[in-house]
């Protein structure tokens, strides 16, 4: 497979007519010498002597490209509440890695909220992949200001296998179920990683020890890409498969509305309206609630 023929291709994808308006807009932003940068919950982004200006203009920026779906960000006293409050989500997995000095990818990074927070523990390098071009345009905006040196991709988790070079640790957040054949993906993301190498994972589950899935008819929780929601046993049975020598469950999480909700940075439907209004347990469809397992697995 020729990557760097598949680049160029994609790279195309930032021309279209809805996305050029943001390459435009992050093509205008000033450059600024005084910025002082904190990695803590929230992405935050000090600009000494900001103009009201240029605050306009960075506000009128990020409101640009709305949906913001991971975050959250702070520039000066702008606040960019995403639906999800990812921290929740990094807070949890922290302690169960240590990334210093090592190559880590993260899979499905969408606007790289993640790969941020991953610049404290001083990686050797970091390495998004998302083929979205409004995602890549959101990091592009805040990367602006955070200079970071992360590498972002145009690629999907089918790519992590012909990639230039092994990972030492992947990330893979809220992918699997998306796939029609997530075994397959195991192995891709497998073949991705050095000898020992990490994977971290999570995706929607379902209770119960049988080894079996949901498989939803059309929806669920109103998304329509959602092919297989397994029990844990079945997903660990998947990474052995794939080739995993070991799979570790690091924990497991219904998601509520502190962590997922409308915000006015998204302007669309969130979890509140995925639910059954009579039982928060079941989703619209009657199927059980979103609840997450966390896992790592060895190579």
């Amino acid at each position: 497979m020729n990557l760097n023929t598949l680049r160029e291709e994609r790279l195309k994808w930032l021309t279209w007519k809805n996305i050029r308006p943001y390459q435009e807009a992050i093509g205008a932003l000033p450059e600024y010498a005084d910025i002082d940068v904190t990695l803590g919950d929230s992405v935050s982004i000090h600009i000494d002597n900001l103009s009201d200006e240029d605050a306009e203009q960075i506000k009128q920026t990020a409101l640009l490209m709305k949906p913001w779906r991971k975050g959250p960000f702070k520039i000066n006293g702008l606040f960019i509440d995403s639906e999800w409050q990812s921290q929740i989500k990094y807070n949890l997995l922290e302690p169960h890695f240590d990334l210093k000095g090592k190559i880590v990818g993260d899979i499905g990074c969408n606007n790289g909220y993640y790969l941020f927070r991953m610049l404290t523990q001083n990686p050797e390098k970091l390495v998004g992949f998302d083929p979205s071009a409004i995602y890549y345009s959101q990091f592009q905006f805040i990367d602006h200001f955070v200079k970071s040196g992360i590498v972002y991709e145009l690629l999907g988790v089918e790519h992590v296998e012909f990639y230039e070079h092994k990972f030492d640790v992947l990330f893979c957040l809220g992918v699997l179920y998306h796939r029609s054949d997530p075994v397959a993906m195991l192995k891709s993301l497998y073949k991705g990683l050095n000898k020992e190498g990490e994977l971290i994972l999570d995706t929607f589950m379902i209770d119960g020890e049988e080894e079996v899935c949901l498989t939803p008819k059309e929806r669920y929780s109103k998304i329509p890409n959602i092919y297989f929601v397994p029990t844990v046993n079945a997903l660990k049975n998947w990474c052995l498969r794939a080739g995993f020598n070991s799979v570790e469950v690091l924990d497991i999480k219904k998601t509520d509305l502190t962590e997922q909700r409308k915000t006015d940075w998204i302007d669309t439907q969130s979890l509140e309206d995925f639910l059954d209004p009579d039982d928060p347990n079941k989703t619209v469809e009657g199927y059980p609630a979103p609840k997450r397992v966390y896992i790592k697995a060895v190579k």
